[in-house]
């Protein structure tokens, strides 16, 4: 569905992704999300951007919404939660939904579950084979019952260690772009108020850039940490000159990078 996987070469062109969570007891906060931000430094290694990150209930309409919203405008969507053996456990449904296709029992699931589980797959856990007509299956190298991809939807476990073992099978397969460099500038004794419009101007002087500020305070002295992004080291470099220069300006220490102080 996305525009992005059309026309473009292997780490030629931008390449994003959405999250999209799924679960009441994230929404209620009884279960603290811990996937989003692996998934989003996984890519972001990968030359894949996270654009997007969402939360939905279990609800059918609510997945099927999202599903299509964000597989619409991005390369690839990960959803996670959902796909367990209980009644709740509806993402399959909103899926299904999104793509106009029934959901069945697939019959290479089933066989998996079957070979893993034995006596103990009872009709509860014979739901995890549930999953839209024509889903092609994800490797599950932790709990054995698989994930699965319809399009550019890829939908994995809610357990972080079960969805992390998917997205290592799912990595080889998807295309990657540009990786996003970045270099950290620690402004010490510099208040980000006074750093706020010379860097709007030095981020207006560098097109492919992005610059971004974060304040600390420790109770004794102020440190806004500069961070400028970009897929061109060159611009990069130069942009970061610049912000190094208006931070001695300001009177700051000459910074040091992030990786320069590690």
């Amino acid at each position: 569905m996305s525009e992005d996987l059309d026309g473009a070469d292997t780490g030629a062109a931008r390449v994003t992704a959405a999250v999209l969570v799924i679960g009441d007891e994230i929404l209620s906060g009884r279960t603290k999300d811990r996937n989003i931000g692996y998934i989003a430094e996984y890519l972001t290694e990968m030359g894949i951007e996270l654009a997007e990150a969402r939360v939905v209930a279990d609800d059918v309409e609510a997945i099927a919404e999202a599903v299509n919203a964000l597989c619409a405008r991005c390369t690839y969507v990960f959803t996670t939660g959902g796909i367990g053996p209980t009644h709740d456990d509806i993402t399959a449904d909103g899926v299904a939904r999104a793509f106009g296709v029934a959901v069945h029992h697939d019959p290479r699931a089933v066989e998996i579950l079957k070979s893993f589980l034995g006596d103990r797959l009872n009709e509860a856990r014979l739901r995890m084979a549930r999953m839209p007509v024509g889903a092609e299956l994800i490797e599950n190298a932790a709990s054995k019952a698989p994930g699965w991809r319809v399009e550019n939807v890829h939908v994995m476990a809610g357990i972080p260690s079960v969805m992390q073992a998917m997205l290592d099978a799912v990595a080889p397969t998807l295309r990657t772009g540009v990786k996003m460099l970045s270099r950290a500038l620690a402004a010490h004794d510099v208040k980000e108020g006074d750093l706020g419009g010379p860097l709007g101007e030095i981020q207006a002087r560098h097109a492919g850039v992005m610059i971004g500020s974060y304040p600390q305070f420790d109770g004794g002295r102020f440190l806004t940490t500069v961070v400028v992004r970009s897929r061109s080291e060159a611009a990069l470099e130069a942009a970061s000159a610049e912000v190094a220069r208006l931070i001695v300006e300001l009177g700051g220490a000459a910074p040091r990078s992030a990786e320069e102080q590690a």
